[in-house]
C-alpha cells in the first residue's frame, strides 16, 4: 500500500468523525499554542533586555555601597568623591569614571510641581560613561562643574509632567527651594534599567554646596554611585580586579575584612538576568508541554476506539491481502495527521495571543515587537507530530495484530 493512499484513508476516517477528531487535536492545540507563545514572548524580552542594557555600554562597570538603598538614595554610604578620583588616577584599564550623589527633593516650575523626585548630582564625564543622551540643549560642562553654577538637566518624563509640551530648556525650576536653570533634557531610554527618565541633573560641586551639604564629612564628600568605563570589553574584569583593590586600600580593609562596597558590570548583570529570564522560559514551556502529553493521551484514547469500531473493516482489509504493515502506517498515519492539525492550528492561536498582548502592552505604553521564529514553528509541530505518531504507536500495532478471522466474525 502506498503512502499516499494511507494518508488518503486516514483522511477519510477523520473527516466521517470531524467532531471526534476537532475535540481530539485540542489538547495538542492548546500546548503547541502555550509553547509558541511563551518562546515567541521569552525571545522579544530578551530583546528588550539586550537592548535596554546595550544603551548603558556593554564596557560599563558600577560600584556602590554594600548596603544599597531605593534607587540609591537614603543608604549610609561608604563611597566618597576621593574615591572616584583615586580610581581615575590609579586603575590603568580604567578609561573614565564618574561619581554619582543623590537626594530627594521636590521640584517646581510654575504651577507644576514634583515631590521626592531624584536629584542627583553628578560631574560632566557622566554624559560619557552612563551614555546618556541629550535630546534638547546641552549637558553639565566643566565650566557649569568649576562655577558651581546652579544648572539642570532634566530626565525626559520630569520634563514632561512640569512643561508639557514647552521645551524646557532656558526655562527656571525650583529644586529644594532653590532656582535652577534647565540647560538640556536627556531622551527617553523608556522601560529599560534605571530611573534616569525620573531623575534631575546638577553638577555635583553644586549639588554640595546647595542641596546635600550634610553629604561632605571628615571622610570627604560620600557619593551613592560610581560609574566607571572599562577601557574595553576585554579590560572589564581586569578593571573590576584594579577598583577592587584601590577601594580597599582607600577604606584601609584589612586581608580577612569584606569589602564593604560592592563591583559589578553591565555585561554581568544582563547575563545572570537572562539566566533567570531562561529558566522562568523552560518552566512555562514544561508546563505548556502537559497540555502536549494529555493532548497525546487523547489521541492515544481516540485511536483504540477507532480501532475497536474498525475491527471487521481491518479483518476485510486484511483477508484481501494487506499485510501488518499497512494497517500500522495507516492507523500511525491518522494519528500523525492529528498531531499534524493540532500543532499547525496551534502556531496559529499561539501567534494571535503573543500579537494581541503585544498590542495591549503597547497601547499601556510598553511597547515590545515579537518575531516568530521558524525554529519555534518547527520545534511546536515537530513536537505536535511526535507526540502524535508516539501515543498512536500502541493503537497501531494493536491494530496491526489483530486475527483477520476473528476480525471478520466481530459484531
Amino acid at each position: 500500500m502506498r503512502l499516499w493512499d494511507s494518508v488518503s484513508s486516514a483522511l477519510r476516517a477523520l473527516l466521517n468523525n470531524k467532531l471526534r477528531s476537532i475535540l481530539t487535536m485540542l489538547g495538542i492545540l492548546i500546548g503547541v499554542a502555550a509553547v509558541v507563545a511563551v518562546l515567541s514572548l521569552g525571545r522579544a524580552q530578551q530583546a528588550l533586555v539586550e537592548q535596554s542594557f546595550a544603551s548603558l555600554g556593554s564596557n560599563l562597570i558600577y560600584v556602590t555601597p554594600l548596603e544599597l538603598g531605593i534607587a540609591g538614595v537614603g543608604a549610609q554610604s561608604t563611597l566618597t568623591l576621593q574615591d572616584a578620583q583615586a580610581i581615575a588616577r590609579y586603575a590603568p584599564a580604567v578609561g573614565a569614571v564618574a561619581p554619582t550623589a543623590q537626594t530627594y527633593a521636590q521640584v517646581v516650575a510654575g504651577s507644576q510641581s514634583l515631590s521626592n523626585t531624584i536629584i542627583a548630582g553628578v560631574a560632566p564625564d557622566a554624559e560619557q560613561v552612563n551614555n546618556y543622551v541629550v535630546a534638547k540643549g546641552g549637558f553639565i560642562t566643566s565650566f557649569d562643574y568649576g562655577g558651581i553654577s546652579r544648572v539642570a538637566v532634566l530626565g525626559s518624563e520630569v520634563a514632561t509632567t512640569l512643561f508639557g509640551a514647552m521645551d524646557p530648556v532656558g526655562q527656571s525650576v525650583r529644586i529644594g527651594g532653590r532656582q535652577f536653570d534647565v540647560i538640556g533634557v536627556l531622551a527617553s531610554r523608556g522601560i529599560g534599567f534605571g530611573t534616569e527618565d525620573l531623575e534631575v541633573y546638577v553638577p555635583l560641586s553644586t549639588f554640595y554646596a546647595t542641596l546635600a551639604s550634610s553629604q561632605v564629612g571628615s571622610r570627604g564628600s560620600t557619593v551613592n554611585m560610581i560609574s566607571v568605563q572599562a577601557k574595553s570589553n576585554s579590560d572589564i574584569q581586569s578593571a573590576e580586579e584594579q577598583i577592587a583593590s584601590i577601594l580597599r586600600q582607600q577604606h584601609g580593609l584589612r586581608p580577612a575584612e569584606a569589602n564593604d562596597f560592592r563591583v559589578f558590570s553591565v555585561a554581568s548583570v544582563a547575563d545572570q538576568l537572562n539566566r533567570v529570564l531562561g529558566i522562568i522560559r523552560l518552566v512555562l514551556v514544561g508546563i505548556a508541554g502537559i497540555s502536549l502529553v494529555v493532548g497525546g493521551i487523547g489521541i492515544m484514547n481516540i485511536m483504540l476506539v477507532s480501532v475497536t469500531e474498525r475491527i471487521r473493516e481491518i479483518g476485510l482489509r486484511k483477508a484481501v491481502g494487506a499485510k501488518r504493515r499497512d494497517i500500522l502506517t495507516q492507523f500511525l498515519v491518522e494519528a500523525g495527521i492529528l498531531g499534524l492539525c493540532g500543532g499547525a492550528l496551534g502556531v496559529g492561536v499561539g501567534w494571535a495571543i503573543v500579537k494581541i498582548m503585544s498590542v495591549v502592552a503597547t497601547r499601556s505604553g510598553f511597547a515590545f515587537s515579537v518575531v516568530l521564529a521558524a525554529a519555534d514553528v518547527g520545534l511546536a509541530v515537530g513536537v505536535a507530530i511526535g507526540i502524535g505518531l508516539i501515543t498512536g504507536l500502541y493503537p497501531a500495532v494493536r491494530a496491526a495484530r489483530l486475527d483477520p478471522i476473528e476480525s471478520l466474525r466481530h459484531e
